[in-house]
């Protein structure tokens, strides 16, 4: 079922006691469900409802291709600064905010929490709701827009979604220095963190027989080279990026293109001083992983089945959402309850329409 207007949606969903949501259908392992389930592809619920550039705001449907909202904000030098993934792969605004992921730009400016602000959605009654606002300055009751983030739908169909943007900087730069062992590369990752710095986005990459820490940043072009000299004094000598090299990097990075066929994609939270352990687990298990937001989120790439990384996630006490494969199960590692979320959806979705993934 593909509707193109809200309110077919509305009837499929007062008429249908089972399910689901795809839009680009880009994440893969998100799309897995019964054959009692009735699949709603929102594609169709497309395009820019309102923007303005010198608000520094946009309204959009959620099946609104990100690769077409990236070239209409950059007509006006706009962007997200959040570096939305699988653009290339043609993800939607929708599918991002249900997924809740965010590339390598959330170090310096947060990811899509910080960015939108406010949502429309039709819940398990077909009713919409509606959250937040059009505009950055509103705080109107309980902030749902924000609670939809990372949901996978167990709430309700987003409809529209309204975001602030960021004018793009005038000059993107990077540093890239190779270290022999991951010790040495987390030693100055940590160092640079806690210089007065602000970064655009800081990743160790492995490759090869050397793990690449990564180091962007904006501006302009003198402030740049001032910053790229203080970075070298701590990490050494290093090469610099820029120009349509930088942007290609980082389009790689954020459209996983490192992953190869037959791959499983997880993304994991962890956190600097955890990196070590986890890198020795997925090395015995020779996974390949990249750090990325400052070794606060790890992308790995994973063959075997899915239960085994589980299981070493457990004992790690860590949890991760599978976003690419054929799989059974997408949460896996340490489990959480949620007895808060519990309640939303009881309040949202009484009837249970909407598949939890």
């Amino acid at each position: 079922m593909r509707p193109t207007e809200i309110s077919e949606l509305q009837e499929i969903v007062r008429t249908h006691s089972r399910l689901s949501i795809s839009g680009g259908k880009t994440k893969t392992a998100l799309h897995n469900i019964g054959d009692d389930v009735k699949n709603i592809d929102l594609s169709g619920i497309e395009g820019m409802v309102e923007y303005n550039p010198n608000e520094f705001t946009f309204t959009a449907r959620a099946g609104t291709d990100l690769g077409q909202l990236a070239r209409m904000l950059g007509d006006h030098e706009q962007y997200l600064p959040f570096d939305p993934p699988f653009v290339e792969q043609g993800a939607t605004i929708g599918g991002t905010v249900a997924s809740g992921v965010s590339g390598p730009g959330r170090f310096r400016y947060g990811g899509i929490r910080d960015f939108i602000i406010g949502i429309a959605y039709v819940d398990g009654q077909g009713n919409i709701v509606h959250s937040g606002g059009k505009v950055v300055k509103n705080a109107a009751g309980f902030d749902l827009s924000k609670l939809v983030v990372g949901s996978l739908g167990r709430y309700g169909a987003i409809v529209e979604c309204s975001f602030k943007v960021f004018p793009k900087p005038e000059v993107l730069k990077t540093l890239r220095v190779g270290f022999p062992t991951l010790d040495e590369a987390l030693d100055s990752l940590i160092s640079i963190t806690r210089m007065p710095m602000d970064l655009y986005a800081l990743d160790i990459i492995p490759h090869s027989d050397k793990y690449f820490l990564l180091m962007r940043m904006g501006g302009v072009e003198e402030i740049l080279l001032d910053r790229i000299y203080r970075l070298q004094r701590v990490t050494g000598d290093g090469e610099v990026i820029e120009g349509e090299a930088d942007a290609k990097t980082w389009r790689e990075i954020a459209n996983f293109k490192w992953l190869q066929a037959g791959e499983i994609l997880v993304k994991i939270p962890v956190t600097p001083k955890r990196v070590f352990e986890l890198d020795r687990v997925l090395s015995g298990a020779s996974a390949k992983c990249n750090y990325s937001v400052g070794c606060n989120v790890a992308w790995v790439a994973w063959r075997k089945p899915i239960d085994e990384l589980d299981l070493k996630l457990n004992k790690l006490g860590l949890s991760g959402l599978v976003l690419l494969g054929e799989v059974d199960k997408i949460h896996i590692g340490l489990k959480k309850g949620n007895q808060f979320s519990k309640k939303v959806k009881e309040a949202l979705d009484p009837e249970n329409r909407w598949v939890e993934v």
